[in-house]
């Protein structure tokens, strides 16, 4: 009688569950960003004062900051272009 080899079983590991990353937000939705009115970062926020002034936030930006747009948060208060100095 002759012998006969079998070959081993093989196994085969499930691969891992694969989770997908969560999509990305817009900025106004996140709360995030940089408003594009100045420069360096303003954040985006419903209202955004001086670091250090008399304003109530929610948000505050230590300056100075530059106005290259429009002045919606009122941060250059005498109109030079440079706001929080």
């Amino acid at each position: 009688m002759a012998l006969v080899r079998r070959a081993a079983p093989t196994t085969t590991a499930a691969p891992p569950p694969t989770t997908a990353a969560p999509a990305p937000q817009p900025l106004a939705a996140t709360g995030g960003g940089c408003d594009p009115n100045y420069d360096p970062c303003v954040p985006v926020a419903s209202d955004v004062d001086c670091a250090g002034g008399k304003g109530n936030g929610p948000a505050y930006v230590d300056g100075p900051v530059w106005v290259i747009g429009i002045d919606i948060y009122d941060l250059d208060s005498d109109g030079d272009g440079v706001g929080c100095e």
